[in-house]
């Protein structure tokens, strides 16, 4: 029997990474407006959101900033 080796990828996304990609599907589709503010997530992600609001506010985001302030950013690093 041959055994598969996994390949794996040293550099793991950033959880920031992940919301950032399905907020853009959302603003591509039509479901929110990039001028949209941020706290219109919430309403989208339930109880997830709680989680979300706090990594957002740790990265000095405020929930009146515009979605496209989060579109933009293009590395999420930690301090």
């Amino acid at each position: 029997m041959m055994v598969k080796e996994a390949v794996v990828n040293s550099s793991v996304a950033h959880p920031m990474s992940k919301l950032q990609r399905q907020v853009r599907s959302l603003v591509e589709s039509k479901m929110l407006k990039p001028n949209d503010r941020l706290w219109k997530i919430a309403l989208l992600y339930g109880d997830e959101w709680a989680y979300w609001k706090h990594e957002l506010e740790e990265f000095e985001f405020t929930m009146r900033d515009p979605i496209s302030d989060l579109l933009a950013v293009e590395t999420w690093e930690e301090e």
